[in-house]
């Protein structure tokens, strides 16, 4: 049921507007916002969903002439310069300042419910094939992957190009210096610590870019016999539990800039470098973003000499946190398995596996951005729930 309007006045001398809903509640809206927004055809472009008011136009001073409630259904504003503006009652009701209505439409539009886990992981499963060919099954995995930070997706092809599908599934995949698509095998002369057979710690990809990817795949095409166990870990989770074990470690990694280099030639030659905090927090001084790399972290370090120690130690803190038994998941990836994981939440490593005379390993890796992943989102929801 759409909401109804029960009565509807200036307010605040005229520099807002009061609605009084059927449901008993109430909404101000100031003023200058509802001008800014007018949905008239002179201030709004309805085929590309853009405001067309330039802003040098708009009176921040602005007060209504007349308000009225041209049906229970819709206001309509007339302003100082006879310009009219109507409003439909849910298009405001969506959009009330209220704490309660803000956080309700935040929450939908970014989706921001975290499951934390660390051992007890019940890792998360779709068939590829599911997911490619039923919406349903596709919004089901964006929104665990959303939500939990890992999704495997099994029964795909064992042979390069799953990933591409993949990609167009969602939108398209994040180019960067290793190609659009890479090969993570046992190579000479390896350009990347993931192109060797050796241990990988836990890290997350990428924070020598300004904006890593948001979310990377990796296609298991040939798996080792003995070794090559995969192994994940909840960043979020244990950075809430270090903010509580050791506030002062917690305060170093999200205020302390890292530097971090990459250079070499593989889809092109490339010299990147980058300052990033280990743990990036909001406003709120919650963790949205983990930038860790033991690989790339850079030798330059642009810090006092004094916050050194202080440094390292807080980071061997976290470190020894993410390397917990209580924290991490290990599991090992078959053939025609499809990893997909929040790059900027969920710590990846990889066991050791031995060498052979050809290649005994193969993954293929990708990225994607959030911004692509939510959009794809919203439109499955959009389709699969059959509203906005």
């Amino acid at each position: 049921m759409s909401p109804g309007i029960q009565k509807v006045e200036a307010w605040d001398a005229g520099h807002s507007v009061r609605v009084e809903w059927e449901d008993g509640s109430e909404s101000r809206y100031p003023c200058v916002w509802l001008r800014d927004n007018c949905q008239c055809p002179l201030c709004f472009l309805p085929s590309a969903g853009a405001r067309r008011l330039l802003f040098e136009d708009l009176d921040v001073n602005i007060v209504v002439k007349e308000v009225a409630l041209a049906d229970r259904k819709k206001i309509s504003i007339t302003w100082p310069d006879e310009h009219a503006s109507e409003y439909e009652a849910e298009w405001l009701k969506k959009r009330c300042f209220s704490e309660e209505a803000r956080a309700e439409m935040q929450a939908d539009l970014f989706l921001p419910e975290r499951q934390y886990w660390g051992s007890d992981l019940q890792l998360p499963k779709i068939p590829f094939e599911e997911i490619m060919n039923n919406d349903e099954s596709a919004y089901k995995w964006l929104c665990t992957l959303k939500k939990v930070g890992i999704v495997l997706l099994t029964g795909a092809a064992t042979r390069q190009g799953e990933l591409i599908k993949l990609g167009h599934r969602i939108g398209f995949l994040r180019l960067t210096f290793y190609g659009p698509t890479w090969q993570v095998q046992d190579k000479a002369d390896a350009n990347n610590v993931a192109y060797t057979t050796g241990k990988l710690c836990f890290h997350t990809d990428y924070p020598v870019l300004h904006h890593p990817p948001g979310v990377q795949f990796l296609h298991c095409i040939k798996q080792t016999a003995t070794g090559g166990e995969s192994e994940v870990v909840d960043g979020f989770h244990v950075s809430n539990k270090l903010k509580k074990q050791n506030p002062e470690a917690y305060h170093i990694l999200s205020s302390t800039a890292v530097d971090y280099t990459d250079v070499g030639v593989d889809f092109c030659d490339f010299a990147v470098h980058c300052k990033q905090r280990i743990i990036d927090i909001d406003s709120r001084g919650q963790a949205v973003r983990i930038n860790y790399n033991n690989a790339t972290r850079d030798a330059v370090f642009d810090i006092p000499a004094e916050k050194v120690r202080p440094f390292y130690a807080a980071l061997k803190e976290f470190n020894d946190l993410l390397n917990s038994a209580e924290h991490k998941f290990t599991y090992k990836l078959k053939p025609g398995d499809i990893v997909t994981f929040d790059n900027w939440r969920v710590l990846h490593g990889r066991q050791s596996y031995p060498s052979g005379s050809g290649v005994t390993r193969h993954l293929e890796g990708a990225y994607a951005d959030w911004d692509v992943v939510l959009s794809r989102l919203r439109l499955l929801r959009k389709r699969v729930l059959n509203r906005d």
